[in-house]
């Protein structure tokens, strides 16, 4: 069994997985202890045959190779450095782009029809784009939703800190709900405003693939048409390993 881990800012996101299946997955937040949390959720760690980290946190990367080595017997491989995502990068500086999004370009490459367009929303939020020969292109980064509530209440007096939600009206009828219709619809609209421009140039038909833990709310309120792959970054993790592997055999 392999077991990936995708680590961002927020959370750590693990993946157990049998071949091609995902047969179990997880979050631990980013802030916690990684070794006691995931021994509680993994208590049997002997079946794991290899371990693989995507990381955009590069002072957790090593506290968690130590981690694993202790829980698991093995030393882990890490994404960018003893693997390399199999996809053509057309970034002006390549090393410049995070694994995780080329990870997920990979991933989307394989299972989707390109041209494709990918949201990831996370901490960032981040769009990347797919030509139709299947090579990585580049994208957009902006803040996400969580990022926003916190600018706000600490670059302001006296604004309160807002916990993300669904919108209950667009037009808030006091200072929370007017912090959280206005960044959650105007996250929404800006991710519609952006799909639309990227179309503009790609074409109307280009697949839009959604993932990270708040793409449920972008969909809902931008009413974008997207297929939404919460496991896209796991699933391109194991797949990067098995691509990596054969090629060693």
């Amino acid at each position: 069994m392999l077991l990936a881990i995708d680590i961002g800012n927020t959370n750590i996101s693990c993946g157990i997985f049998k071949g091609s299946r995902l047969t179990k997955q997880f979050d631990i937040p980013t802030k916690a202890c990684f070794k006691t949390c995931f021994a509680k959720k993994l208590k049997n760690t002997s079946s794991i045959c290899a371990s693989v980290i995507c990381s955009v946190v590069p002072e957790q990367t090593k506290a968690i190779l130590c981690n694993l080595k202790s829980l698991t017997g093995k030393a882990a491989y890490i994404i960018g450095k003893d693997l390399t995502v199999p996809i053509k990068n057309l970034y002006h500086k390549p090393k410049q782009v995070g694994q995780d999004r080329l990870v997920n370009a990979y991933a989307a490459s394989l299972f989707y029809q390109a041209p494709l367009i990918i949201i990831d929303s996370g901490t960032a939020i981040t769009f990347d784009v797919i030509s139709k020969n299947r090579a990585y292109l580049g994208g957009l980064i902006v803040p996400g939703m969580e990022i926003s509530f916190k600018a706000l209440k600490e670059k302001t007096a006296l604004l309160p800190q807002v916990k993300l939600a669904s919108p209950r009206m667009l037009i808030g009828s006091d200072t929370k709900n007017s912090i959280l219709s206005g960044i959650v619809f105007g996250t929404a609209d800006l991710c519609q405003g952006l799909i639309k421009r990227i179309k503009q140039r790609f074409g109307r038909a280009v697949l839009v693939i959604g993932t990270g833990g708040n793409i449920c709310l972008i969909k809902k309120y931008s009413k974008l048409h997207m297929r939404i792959d919460k496991q896209l970054t796991l699933k391109g993790i194991n797949l990067t390993y098995r691509h990596e592997i054969k090629k060693r055999i």
